[in-house]
This record gives structure tokens, sequence and C-alpha cells, in this order.
């Protein structure tokens, strides 16, 4: 087995995994905050996490291709990242991450 790699993040407000407090975003890092998760309100983001398997998923704003996301350290899922978005309107999502706020800490605020 490897070994673990995990990356400290700079900034004032840090955004951390609830489970193991591993930092997983900066606040500089967020593109939206409107958006819906499978556990409540999410966030739109740039982060430090890890990739699940591909899969279509049909989606409060139409089908796209994404990969669950997941901690880099516990291994916990966090949310997922936009692989492709079918939707013309939707194609400034691809390459985007969402981050729960369920299951998120934060620090500095």
């Amino acid at each position: 087995m490897g070994r673990l790699y995990i990356e400290s993040l700079s900034g004032h407000k840090i955004f951390k995994c609830k489970f193991c407090k591993v930092d997983s975003a900066s606040h500089e890092d967020i593109v939206s905050k409107d958006f819906q998760g499978r556990f409540g309100r999410a966030y739109l983001f740039r982060v430090n996490i890890s990739l699940g398997p591909t899969e279509e998923r049909s989606l409060i704003s139409g089908l796209h291709t994404v990969n669950d996301i997941y901690c880099s350290s516990c291994q916990q899922i966090l949310g997922w990242r936009y692989e492709k978005a079918y939707e013309p309107s939707q194609k400034y999502k691809e390459g985007m991450y969402i981050l729960e706020k369920e299951r998120m800490l934060k620090e500095g605020w």
C-alpha cells in the first residue's frame, strides 16, 4: 500500500472533511453557493479530493456524467465532480466539484 499524500490548503477560510478534518477546499475556490446535493445544500468548487468511477446521473439540472468524490484521507463521500453536461446551459459545470455543506466543517470563519 502506498503512502498517503495530503495537501494542506492556504487561505483564511478552509473547508475540512467533517469526518477526519483534512483540508478539502478553500473559500476562494467557490464558484457558486446555489446548489443542492444529496445531503442538502452544496457549493460548486475546485477541490482537494479523490474520484470514484464515472456514471450517468439525472440531477435537478438534467442529465450529467459525474464521479462521486471522496475525502483524500478517510474516503468518506463529500459530493461529486461534473465530468460532462449535456445541456448547453450547464456546460460551465464541467470539471467542477459539488461539496455538500453537511459533509464539511469551516475553519477560520
